[in-house]
């Protein structure tokens, strides 16, 4: 199974920060933001991986992780989106290095407290198709939000004004290859980017779509809030793990 990383973008919403870096170099406690995605899916069991990054500071990641020794690995993939198309266009530039295999894609600035092993060798057991994570949380108006029906979704709704369940959709996602036949299909949002729950809807449209409600706390780092949020559990998980 390939591990693809989307870690491209502006980071608008990180300026003045992001004028001088990309957002994933940005830290996490004691740390670049983009280890915890790399260390997420490594110890998931991928070693095949992908970054997909972007802007003026997309060399900078070269420097930093080279062939990601320091992980274990023998050897990362770059590959480079130009603008901000949105995160289905991003993995769509993904297709010829995945090679009809499965995949996990993690957004770079989706940060986990567990693990994704089990969901991993459960995703390589399932035939076809595509799993997401949700997480509970205070806010899902904030993402897309799944409706569920027993142990199924139903559908996603983008960021709703009246969420019609407590859960989030996380940056975290397994597809099969048909990924790539849904995002030719896809059209722009208002936006003006193609949308992952656009992805979403068209597996979970064709009953292709399984979930789990993950373990552990989870945050993404997109605003300068949840940034700080990330850095505080992470060093609260890095000083509990030394004790």
């Amino acid at each position: 199974m390939k591990g693809v990383i989307l870690a491209g973008g502006l980071g608008t919403r990180l300026s003045p920060l992001t004028k001088i870096t990309n957002k994933h170099l940005l830290p996490i406690y004691d740390e670049p933001m983009i280890y915890y995605p790399i260390r997420t899916l490594v110890e998931g069991g991928i070693s095949d991986i992908l970054i997909v990054t972007g802007g003026n500071s997309a060399g900078d990641f070269l420097r930093l992780l080279g062939n990601g020794k320091d992980f274990g690995l023998k050897h990362v993939n770059y590959t480079y989106q130009e603008g901000e198309g949105g995160i289905a266009e991003a993995l769509g530039l993904a297709e010829h290095f995945v090679d009809r295999d499965k995949m996990v894609v993690v957004l770079g600035d989706n940060i986990i407290e567990g693990s994704i092993k089990q969901a991993v060798e459960d995703f390589e057991k399932q035939p076809k198709g595509a799993k997401i994570f949700l997480k509970e949380v205070s806010d899902p108006e904030r993402f897309g939000v799944p409706i569920i029906d027993g142990n199924r979704i139903t559908a996603i709704e983008e960021k709703p004004k009246k969420p019609k369940s407590p859960y989030a959709v996380i940056g975290i996602y397994m597809y099969d290859a048909y990924v790539f036949d849904i995002i030719k299909t896809l059209r722009p949002s208002d936006r003006g980017e193609l949308e992952i729950t656009d992805v979403n809807n068209a597996y979970i449209k064709n009953n292709m779509m399984t979930f789990e409600i993950i373990d552990g706390w989870w945050t993404d780092a997109g605003t300068f809030d949840s940034l700080h949020k990330a850095a505080c559990l992470v060093e609260k998980k890095k000083k509990s793990a030394q004790q």
